[in-house]
């Protein structure tokens, strides 16, 4: 048996613990390298000073933003290939690989057009200031046009995870991330050239990460083969990377929405809050991205038994990865709150920003035990191809819940009100998550103990 044969019978036979973590810790750690762009970032952008430290955050949001394309096409496709797959359909999901790759392309190339022609007024939008706008913009200008290799990075990482082959990500990410890591304090302080510096690094470390796909596309190691010849316009194809794609895009919008409000009102507290908040972003988000990544490597395991009618084998996947993500988010919470005053201060030495920081650290910390569990079901609805449910689950933490209470609560509570946002919005998700969570289960256990009686 060839390893490409051997992929497929992984998915449907092997051991599921071993499986989802086989398929989930190269992602893991590849999402966890990814984050280090953000750390790296944070942390020597820091050494310039406060504003500098606001003008990475405000610019982190259109980043997303444009990461969301990727992820639109990617996890879209990725959903849809997963089952094909496992209806072992090899030919659409080429085609379905390859639509996804070019159109993520075209997409993100006018955005990031569009985003540059109004580029101050977004940035104002986003909540910089008069101190911090010349260097959000310094930024951005840079940053934003090459983001374009990560709306290729993205898409190209959720299609190789769907169908079992994780490496590629995880070695892609982490080249360019070690590069990013020496290069950003060449860039900022050897050659001078400060904030610019900044993303001038992280655009080349992410070519380096692109380099690494487009082999991987030509290496003939994919059980996938990708080609502008297999590139489709089947509105088919479209409306199933679509119907999975848009809830993750409208994820990522909402998530840069929520952290532009969150900014805005921060800015009415002074620089140092909207530095706060914005360091707050990116610790927890290492935390998040654990979980992304272990639910990519649940994702295919999923789809593919869906598509393959394993039932029992969908249920057990589920159970055992809300054990793991559950515990693995209890230990962060513990950590995050423990060790609150000593992680922001790594990244400032504002007593102010560090005041501000290690208190919405704490409020934060206390209810990320629930995000597992929410992200899981999230997950399991949009590889199931449940689009309605997934794409509320996906908008519900930070949009449908998030938005209004980020514009309520600041208003009554003031600062606190900005601290405490994200732990109030955790509680209702997981109150929704609950409620679509024992509909899905009660129907995957009939249908299982079904398909056993008349196999019995």
């Amino acid at each position: 048996m060839n390893k490409k044969e051997n992929k497929l019978k992984m998915m449907s036979e092997g051991n599921i613990t071993k499986l989802l973590f086989q398929l989930g810790m190269p992602i893991i750690i590849g999402m966890l390298v990814t984050s280090l762009y953000n750390i790296v970032d944070a942390i020597f952008v820091g050494g310039l000073g406060t504003s500098q430290m606001g003008a990475v955050s405000i610019a982190y949001p259109i980043g997303q933003v444009i990461i969301g394309l990727g992820l639109t096409f990617g996890s879209g496709s990725a959903s849809y290939i997963s089952r094909l797959l496992g209806e072992k359909n090899n030919k659409q999901a080429d085609n379905t690989a390859s639509t996804a790759l070019f159109t993520s392309i075209i997409v993100g190339f006018i955005t990031i057009v569009l985003i540059m022609c109004f580029i101050d007024k977004v940035l104002t939008f986003l909540g910089a200031t008069v101190t911090i706008l010349p260097y959000a913009r310094e930024f951005a200008i840079i940053y934003i046009p090459g983001s374009i290799l990560n709306v290729i990075n993205v898409t190209m990482n959720n299609i190789s995870a769907s169908e079992g082959n994780t490496k590629i990500s995880m070695t892609s990410m982490l080249m360019g991330a070690l590069l990013n890591i020496i290069l950003e304090p060449i860039f900022i302080y050897t050659l001078h050239l400060g904030i610019k510096g900044s993303a001038i690094a992280t655009v080349i470390a992410q070519g380096v990460t692109t380099f690494m796909y487009v082999w991987y596309i030509f290496s003939g190691k994919s059980n996938l083969h990708i080609s502008i010849k297999h590139f489709s316009t089947d509105k088919i194809i479209y409306i199933q990377i679509l119907k999975i794609g848009v809830p993750t895009l409208l994820f990522q919008i909402l998530s840069s929405a929520s952290m532009g409000l969150t900014n805005t009102a921060a800015s009415h507290y002074g620089d140092s809050t909207v530095a706060a908040m914005g360091i707050v972003t990116r610790v927890l988000a290492i935390g998040s991205y654990i979980i992304f990544g272990y639910a990519k490597g649940f994702e295919p395991v999923a789809g593919f038994n869906f598509g393959a009618r394993n039932y029992k084998r969908l249920g057990e996947s589920i159970l055992i990865s809300l054990k793991w993500a559950t515990i693995f988010c209890a230990i962060t919470e513990i950590i995050l709150f423990i060790f609150s005053t000593q992680i922001i201060s790594f990244f400032s030495k504002d007593t102010s920003v560090i005041a501000i920081g290690s208190n919405a650290l704490r409020a934060n910390s206390v209810t990320f035990i629930l995000f597992g569990f929410q992200y899981i079901y999230t997950t399991l609805f949009l590889s199931l191809g449940k689009a309605f449910k997934g794409t509320i689950l996906s908008i519900a933490r930070q949009g449908i819940f998030f938005i209004p209470a980020i514009l309520i609560l600041p208003n009554i509570l003031g600062l606190n009100g900005i601290i405490f946002t994200q732990p109030v919005v955790d509680v209702m998700t997981t109150i929704l998550t609950t409620i679509f969570a024992l509909k899905i289960q009660r129907k995957i256990n009939c249908v299982s103990n079904e398909l056993e009686i008349i196999r019995g």
